[in-house]
């Protein structure tokens, strides 16, 4: 099978007319537990990786080395860690949105791009690609960047909440993870407007 290589057309555009780009892509929207990572990144006019591509393709060893070539080679990053509060007081599309808006008012970059999220009310041109993270470096960098972080975020946790295996499953809903909800309860990284979660403290409210 071919090597898949994001083309970067968007970024080729926008650098042509000597544009910088803003790539933004988040990690951990669907788990139970623990925070949404939301990460951009800009890199200098012309610059080139094959090796960077979607976060959910590579190894966790491809991962964890890019994610240090990504930062060494950067103009700029940032990432955001949104914590279970505010997932469940905003909602976790809404709080994403908030996240990006935040990262790219910081960023002060000339082009948005973002992985399928709209960005209406960013005064820069702001494009939401569809699958962004494997057709735009910037993009595919950020969700690295994300993906990395929250999978650590989320290591360190198994120690303080052990039986979860959030090392393993990095709070989403399997069915060790479901298993342990039952058996040991909610934690404080519980995203509590999560139907799973919900439906367990539903039952704990009626006893």
């Amino acid at each position: 099978m071919a090597k898949k290589i994001c083309p970067n057309t968007y970024e080729h555009e926008a650098w042509t007319n000597g544009r910088s780009v803003l790539g933004m892509d988040e990690a951990g929207r669907g788990p139970l537990a623990g925070p949404l990572s939301v990460a951009g990144v800009i890199f200098p006019i012309g610059y080139e990786n094959p090796e960077i591509y979607d976060s959910k393709a590579l190894s966790e060893k491809k991962r964890e080395a890019l994610y240090d070539t990504i930062l060494e080679d950067a103009l700029w990053a940032m990432v955001i860690e949104v914590k279970e509060a505010d997932i469940d007081h905003y909602n976790i599309y809404r709080a994403d949105q908030l996240a990006m808006e935040e990262i790219a008012m910081a960023a002060k970059a000339d082009v948005i791009l973002s992985d399928a999220m709209p960005l209406p009310d960013l005064d820069q041109e702001t494009i939401a690609i569809i699958k962004g993270d494997q057709k735009s470096i910037s993009i595919a960098a950020a969700s690295i960047l994300a993906k990395v972080t929250r999978d650590r975020i989320m290591k360190a946790y198994d120690a303080i909440y052990p039986g979860y295996g959030f090392a393993r499953n990095k709070g989403y809903g399997t069915k060790e993870h479901l298993a342990a909800i039952e058996k040991l309860g909610i934690t404080p990284i519980h995203r509590r407007s999560f139907a799973p979660v919900m439906y367990h403290q539903t039952k704990l409210d009626l006893f």
